[in-house]
């Protein structure tokens, strides 16, 4: 069957996408000049205008990073580039009389990976039952998630937080275009997932972001990703020393290097950051400048963010994924002492004390687990539950193929159910092996209509309970899913005001 053309008229221009499946895609809209020569390290430009039909079949670049992370399909790679602003629209083939829910997904990677292009992150099952989705590409790594600005000079400046800005951006086009599409700019959910889900929460202490998004969906945030200015110019300084500029010429460098010794250079300052293990993760948002004035668990603490009903949780083997790969977290008993010694004194103790088995293996991936994400999910239910609708869930849903390979329901894993991966060919079949289809069926239409139900109306469904001080709710999704109240108060009180010693 033929794709369909289909066009929409936006502020820009009219864009051309194509109708298939069941929906309609437009791929690769710019949503900002492209950030390159004197744009680079400079907060992002509305996109200009252009005459004639743009044509958005194609996904055009994703953000520069390592290529292995780029891979569309086997032996097929999105090509990198600097001129990345894009964002992707799905509805449904008919989109109806009613405006609907949007959709907003930013995708994770640790702030240094990843491409709306990776094609779990299609969009077409949610909008076919009934939203605009929307997925966004940001600046990664050094060029848009590693704070330079402390090496401006007078002659050539370098912004903060230009992720944050891009974002920004991205959900200011959202509004003044969405409703071209069929969305209601008055009802936008943001999601998003890992450093994604980093970036959610973030966005909720941004005073530029007020009024663009009004639900937030946060699955598995990372902790510790957030630094201040002080340790923001270290890092920068270390990054100038590794791309081997003195500080003074810094500024002028930075314009000339090429992409590729950006994220050569990047690599090498969190490699160096691990092994010193300097308590703050070099990349991802500073706070104390006019983006993102306060940490933000502190901003939610104070209720000065904005007061959108939130979901937020994390998987129930978190840390196992990364015994395998990207082995940043501490999963072994060297690892862990080596991160819990930066602690303030007794917090060490504290904090074994929680994981009975310590430093049996399973106990020491439980606490990386829990020291990388779940600790921030505690943290960001508590501070923003105190001034708005929160709910907490924990995904512990796995079929027998990941349980087999040790992965279980690992870091990320949530995502197959939110984008039904399941009822999908190829992936799908593989991960189920025949035998677990109908659960795995089942579990994906439970998230996808809390998902759904709270992308329409801020609140996931009857059965599922806002997080409160009193009770603790959290829904647990497996293969009987079911509400808990407080599981792990121990672990969740180890963890309580715990930093790292910077």
């Amino acid at each position: 069957m033929h794709n369909q053309p289909v066009q929409a008229s936006i502020a820009t221009g009219i864009v051309e996408g194509f109708a298939a499946d069941g929906v309609r895609r437009w791929r690769s809209i710019p949503y900002a000049r492209p950030p390159v020569g004197p744009l680079r390290f400079r907060a992002p430009q509305p996109a200009q205008p252009w005459s004639g039909v743009r044509h958005c079949h194609g996904f055009t670049n994703c953000a520069p990073q390592d290529r292995l992370y780029t891979m569309l399909s086997p032996g097929k790679f999105q090509p990198m580039g600097e001129d990345c602003l894009t964002l992707n629209v799905v509805t449904p083939e008919e989109p109806g009389p009613e405006p609907l829910p949007v959709m907003v997904f930013i995708h994770g990677g640790g702030y240094i990976l990843g491409s709306s292009a990776t094609p779990i992150y299609d969009g077409a099952a949610l909008a076919r039952r009934g939203c605009v989705y929307v997925s966004v590409n940001y600046r990664l790594g050094a060029l848009g998630c590693l704070d330079l600005s402390s090496l401006s000079t007078a002659q050539v400046g370098l912004d903060s937080n230009l992720y944050l800005r891009d974002l920004v951006l991205a959900l200011r086009w959202v509004k003044e275009n969405v409703a071209s599409f069929g969305g209601d700019p008055a009802n936008v959910t943001i999601f998003g997932e890992s450093a994604g889900a980093h970036i959610v929460a973030t966005l909720l202490a941004v005073p530029a972001a007020e009024g663009l998004f009004h639900r937030a969906i946060a699955e598995s945030p990372a902790a510790g990703m957030v630094r201040s200015p002080e340790i923001a110019a270290e890092f920068a300084d270390r990054f100038a020393a590794l791309l081997g500029v003195r500080k003074p010429d810094a500024a002028h460098a930075l314009l000339r290097v090429s992409p590729d010794e950006l994220v050569t250079a990047q690599n090498e300052l969190i490699a160096a950051g691990t092994r010193e293990m300097l308590g703050a993760f070099p990349i991802g948002p500073t706070f104390g400048d006019d983006v993102l004035p306060l940490d933000p668990v502190e901003a939610m603490q104070r209720g000065s963010a904005h007061r959108v009903p939130l979901i937020v949780g994390s998987n129930g083997e978190e840390g196992r994924l990364f015994t395998r790969f990207l082995k940043m977290l501490p999963t072994t008993e060297s690892m862990v002492e080596g991160v819990l010694s930066g602690a303030a004194p007794g917090v060490r103790d504290r904090i074994v004390a929680a994981y009975p088995d310590y430093p049996d293996r399973a106990a020491c991936i439980r606490l990386g687990g829990d020291f990388a994400f779940t600790s921030a999910v505690w943290q960001i239910a508590e501070a923003h539950g105190a001034h708005a609708p929160t709910y907490v869930y924990r995904y512990d849903y796995a079929p027998r193929v990941l349980r087999w390979t040790g992965l279980g329901a690992t870091h990320a894993t949530e995502l197959f159910a939110v984008f039904d991966v399941y009822r999908s060919g190829g992936l799908g079949v593989l991960l189920t092996a025949g035998a677990d289809r109908r659960t795995a069926l089942r579990v994906s239409g439970k998230v996808q209509r809390a998902w759904r139900s709270f992308s329409r109306t801020g609140a996931p469904g009857e059965d599922w309970p806002a997080y409160t001080p009193d009770e603790r709710a959290v829904m647990v999704f497996d293969r009987r899913s079911r509400v808990e109240l407080d599981p792990h108060p121990e672990r969740r009180r180890a963890w309580e005001g715990f930093t790292l010693a910077h």
